[in-house]
């Protein structure tokens, strides 16, 4: 009965009613291309003249060499196709009001956004490049740095779930939540009894989750019943049936604040796999940070900028959720620096790119890297080759248990080029790692959403946490060096040995990677 059950929530269910609406929309496509088969000469001509003029459009545009190379491969095999499609890209009202609407957001929060400038003399003092990093990510992502704060490290979603509990029921003015996957069971349950009696308490709560959880996880009306329960509730871009690019760009982030004095950021969803409570790869390895002090400011507008997208008559009153002043807890250090930022697919700084390359331009000693997908360009390959070059020991830590057979495939065509070049890469055998970490000379560490790949680079919202000569920094890279004792070391005779048919196929999806 089950299966019969299952079969017909497939046969019948939302998801396969959106995936036969978008096979329509591409057949009238192709329905059109085909009346204009009789003026195939004249629209030749029409489509090489657009082609050449695309192309050139590319070739100056300020946009990364491996989206500019994908995009004049694909105009070039086949015209008409690429010219559409690109063309389809580009122009998306969507998107430019998404655009305008984060940029008046972040315009309405400027007083809060505020560098303090003896704090960046005192980093200048210390560490001239990590000031210069400070800079650049409050300059070019509107993000501060930040002193009088903690940060404790989790080296599991266990770990993150029992102390985020905890931080819940302590709320006792607003809970803000944003995260990428929701699914029912055991951790989310959890979560949303206590939601439903902080509620009743006079807590105020406000949930954000990404429309992808609309396709399979969540039914479509579930914001109703949130705010039935007096939780206000919102969907970013829910997942619609008609092709748009606006629906490729998610809300990838994982932010929870509380009483403006506490965040969590990290890799872990709200679904019962990030805690092992289920199993679906193996052993999840998972990791996040909690921040308490300053810094939680930063992680208070990155959510109240999402919030405020639809909200163009009623825009939230940012001065009534921003604390400052904290006294320390005891059971934590508040040293040294910390600058949580987030990162947008609608602007033209790429700032989660920026601060993982700057960390390898500038180790002295080690980069160690834990990541669950590993497609890169040609910039990111050579920060990591070059550290080598300079004498830096360079490690990936990278699943062995995948949970995308086509993100793997593509992962392991730069197995070779990377460990040619002197570049340590390490797969989990227990399991899948899903945590998204680098550190660096035991002074500085990078925890948050951020994946090494193209979606999290450049076409997700992403967010993290840049933590500076503070001791979660240490307790991120003894988490590290326990993890590497289960991994298997990748050598050139793995590479070698790799099965043929899967080498082939995912030098074929490294043709197209970028638009993946």
């Amino acid at each position: 009965m089950r299966k019969i059950k299952g079969l017909w929530k497939l046969l019948f269910g939302r998801t396969t009613l959106l995936v036969l609406l978008l096979l329509f929309q591409v057949a009238v496509l192709i329905g059109g291309f085909a009346l204009l088969d009789k003026y195939v000469f004249l629209f030749n001509y029409i489509i090489g003249f657009i082609s050449l003029i695309i192309l050139l459009y590319i070739l100056n545009a300020r946009q990364n060499a491996s989206f500019k190379l994908t995009w004049i491969m694909l105009i070039m095999f086949t015209p008409f196709f690429g010219v559409v499609f690109y063309l389809f890209t580009r122009v998306q009202p969507g998107t430019r009001f998404i655009a305008r609407r984060i940029e008046s957001t972040i315009e309405h929060q400027r007083p809060y956004l505020a560098q303090d400038p003896q704090l960046l003399t005192r980093l200048q003092a210390e560490s001239p490049e990590t000031a210069g990093l400070a800079k650049y990510i409050h300059d070019s992502g509107n993000y501060p740095t930040y002193e009088n704060t903690q940060v404790k490290y989790f080296p599991s979603g266990e770990d993150k779930f029992r102390e985020m509990v905890k931080a819940l029921k302590e709320a006792k003015e607003f809970i803000f939540m944003e995260y990428f996957i929701v699914d029912k069971g055991f951790m989310w349950d959890t979560v949303l009894a206590i939601l439903a009696q902080k509620v009743k308490e006079g807590v105020e709560v406000r949930f954000m989750y990404d429309g992808t959880c609309s396709l399979s996880l969540l039914p479509p009306k579930y914001p109703d019943k949130l705010r039935k329960m007096g939780i206000k509730c919102k969907v970013f871009a829910p997942i619609m049936p008609f092709l748009s690019t606006h629906q490729n760009n998610r809300d990838h982030r994982k932010v929870l604040v509380i009483d403006g004095h506490t965040a969590f950021t990290g890799g872990i969803n709200l679904a019962d796999e990030y805690i092992n409570e289920i199993e679906r790869f193996g052993h999840w390895k998972d990791t996040a940070v909690m921040v308490k002090g300053d810094a939680v400011k930063s992680f208070t507008l990155m959510f109240l900028q999402m919030w405020d997208i639809a909200e163009i008559n009623t825009p939230t009153p940012t001065a009534k959720y921003i604390r400052s002043g904290f006294e320390p807890a005891m059971d934590l250090p508040a040293e040294g620096y910390v600058i949580p930022y987030g990162d947008s697919p609608y602007d033209t700084e790429y700032v989660g790119e920026r601060v993982y390359m700057d960390i390898l331009y500038n180790a002295k000693r080690y980069v160690h890297i834990m990541t669950p997908y590993l497609i890169l360009d040609e910039e990111m390959i050579t920060a990591l080759t070059y550290a080598v070059k300079r004498g830096v020991e360079v490690i990936i830590m990278m699943p062995h248990v995948p949970d995308k057979i086509y993100a793997y495939l593509l992962a392991r065509t730069y197995y070779g080029e990377l460990i040619d070049a002197g570049v340590e890469i390490y797969e989990y055998t227990p399991g899948f790692v899903h945590a998204k970490v680098f550190t660096s000379d035991d002074e500085k560490a990078v925890v948050g959403t951020i994946n090494l790949d193209f979606r999290s680079l450049y076409l997700h919202f992403e967010d993290a946490v840049f933590i500076y000569k503070n001791p979660a920094v240490a307790s991120a890279e003894e988490d590290f060096q326990r993890t590497l004792e289960k991994c298997q070391k990748i050598t050139k005779e793995d590479c070698r040995q790799y099965n043929v048919f899967k080498k082939l196929l995912g030098r074929v999806l490294r043709l197209v990677a970028p638009l993946m």
